[in-house]
């Protein structure tokens, strides 16, 4: 074997030697494509597995009841918005509202505006953020600038009932007391509200629900005060007289 064909054989084997190398780092590459797809293709569908599992993993809290006499252990159920309430739940959230709505302190005159705000209907709170705002004249904010207080007193509550059947109307008297200061005698007058009320979720923030766990709300609302007559005297009779208010 003379010195050029040594040099092609030596030619030869090094363009074999380098093919191999190209074809092993091709098979390398698409090896590599390969597992990174199936990585991405796990990724994916372990994904999609969690967003499907989502509404199984949800964390609800409940409240256990131990009865003091019997020790019987029970988990009280939770409100959803969806049963009907009895008049006297009903009958408290009203009396509360009034209570709280109507009187003014420059005390609690900030907790109670936003607990008011938890027990009305956006519409209603759009009413009672506008009557509140510092420059409204009528504003409470304004009115008893001077240290003056008001306290509520609820009287009766009355429900009524549609011609649908549907029952959202109550009728509720009160007194408002309002005095100078501490110690100054109370000037009050009598009003008269109709409320149209309704039962929705309870809020999940946690300060509403502290205030209104059941989703009590106040749709709307009409306070008139009233005006007090006095005694007439009529006839019943000869000689007979009676009082009629």
């Amino acid at each position: 074997m003379n010195a050029d064909q040594a040099l092609e054989h030596y030619f030869v084997a090094a363009r074999s030697w380098d093919l191999d190398r190209v074809v092993q780092r091709q098979r390398e590459s698409r090896l590599a494509w390969i597992i990174a797809g199936a990585g991405w293709l796990c990724a994916v569908a372990c994904a999609v597995a969690l967003v499907m599992l989502a509404p199984l993993k949800r964390v609800d809290p409940f409240v256990v009841r131990v009865d003091n006499s019997t020790g019987i252990v029970d988990v009280v159920p939770t409100y959803r918005g969806t049963a009907a309430l009895d008049q006297t739940v009903t009958r408290y959230f009203l009396t509360h509202y009034i209570t709280v709505c109507e009187r003014f302190s420059y005390v609690t005159a900030e907790s109670d505006y936003e607990e008011c705000g938890a027990l009305q209907g956006a519409l209603r709170n759009q009413v009672w953020s506008a009557l509140w705002a510092p420059g409204n004249p009528a504003s409470p904010l304004n009115v008893h600038r001077d240290g003056s207080l008001v306290r509520a007193q609820v009287v009766s509550v009355a429900f009524f009932d549609r011609a649908s059947g549907v029952s959202d109307l109550a009728q509720v008297r009160y007194l408002k007391a309002e005095r100078a200061g501490i110690g100054a005698p109370e000037h009050i007058t009598h009003w008269i509200a109709s409320i149209q009320y309704a039962y929705t979720a309870p809020a999940q923030d946690a300060r509403v629900r502290s205030w209104n766990p059941l989703g009590f709300k106040v749709v709307g609302l009409t306070a008139e005060a009233e005006v007090p007559t006095a005694p007439v005297s009529v006839t019943q009779g000869p000689g007979i007289q009676g009082q009629e208010p």
